[in-house]
């Protein structure tokens, strides 16, 4: 297969570093950004090669496939008219700022088989690939992701940041739905939208009595990007800003002379983590979907429980 001439919607910060990586590639060609504001459009292809558009419909006709990288409420339109013109997209995450609507853009694009991927970078972090090696059977996993505000997000942390975790947490208990979902809200930045929560913190129960805990903020005064897994016989931490991670194991040991009490030991494991980094990969895995070396339906299957999550715990609100 020739390699895929990729189109790009948005130029803002995101779709800049998807500029960048599209434009590296060996294996696709960077022929086109979509952005109605001409001055991020030119300035992007300037930088990154390809056309600039102000809209889709000419934009489309030169692509093979499309990443959409624009802001999240403006996912919807733009994915039902690339599914219009039959083409695979990456959609940053969430597909949708709503379950409704999600179901719905992965539903057009079942009945018209065309691939999508969702932007769940996290998936390709090395650390989190690292990590799922040591994992064992979790019954227990906490994550936070922290950041300071930042003015120009529209949707509340849910759908912004936390549905990265809400993936991470699914696919650690095996895809599985929750039996129970519960969230705190929190409402403080005088800047952020009317209904849009700058905190969350929620807790997931699963089939089996697994449990997840997991945070997000955006009134943080630095990034955090951690995640605990514990198991009945070890705890892997990860660190998924440094791509770190360590696995703990903890015994006692009775004692064997004449002394009363126990010896405590715990051993630590810090394998050695490397790999792409995340966009590129991501992007790899989206060029293998689109080339068909990856089941299309298994992938769009794979998109739906991190955003079922997400809007049960938002409508708990």
């Amino acid at each position: 297969m020739a390699q895929p001439n990729i189109v790009l919607f948005g130029a803002g910060t995101m779709g800049r570093n998807h500029a960048r990586i599209v434009s590296s590639s060996a294996r696709a060609n960077l022929v086109g950004i979509v952005d109605p504001f001409e001055q991020n459009g030119r300035a992007a292809t300037e930088q990154y090669g390809g056309e600039w558009f102000p809209a889709a419909e000419e934009a489309l006709k030169k692509a093979d496939a499309v990443v959409v990288a624009a802001s999240t409420e403006y996912h919807y339109d733009i994915a039902k008219e690339i599914l219009d013109a039959g083409l695979p997209v990456l959609i940053e995450k969430p597909i949708c700022p709503s379950l409704e609507q999600t179901e719905e853009i992965l539903g057009m694009a079942e009945q018209r088989g065309v691939p999508v991927q969702c932007g769940f970078l996290e998936r390709f972090n090395a650390g989190v690939l690292a990590a799922r090696k040591l994992i064992d059977e979790p019954v227990y996993v906490r994550a936070e992701r922290h950041s300071p505000h930042w003015a120009r997000i529209k949707t509340g942390v849910a759908w912004d940041m936390l549905v990265h975790d809400a993936d991470l947490i699914s696919n650690l208990y095996g895809a599985a739905s929750p039996e129970s979902v519960s969230a705190e809200l929190g409402y403080f930045h005088p800047d952020s939208l009317e209904g849009a929560e700058d905190v969350i913190d929620m807790t997931l129960r699963f089939p089996g009595g697994g449990i997840a805990s997991a945070s997000a903020s955006r009134i943080g005064q630095r990034k955090v990007r951690r995640m605990l897994v514990q198991s009945l016989d070890s705890m892997v931490e990860v660190d998924l800003l440094l791509r770190s991670v360590t696995k703990y194991r903890h015994t006692n040991i009775e004692s064997t002379d004449d002394k009363v009490g126990f010896k405590q030991m715990t051993e630590m494991e810090v394998p050695e983590v490397s790999g792409l980094e995340p966009l590129a990969a991501q992007f790899e895995h989206f060029i293998d979907l689109v080339e068909g070396r990856i089941d299309a339906d298994a992938e769009r299957r794979s998109i739906l429980p991190a955003h079922r999550i997400i809007a049960a715990a938002l409508d708990g609100r």
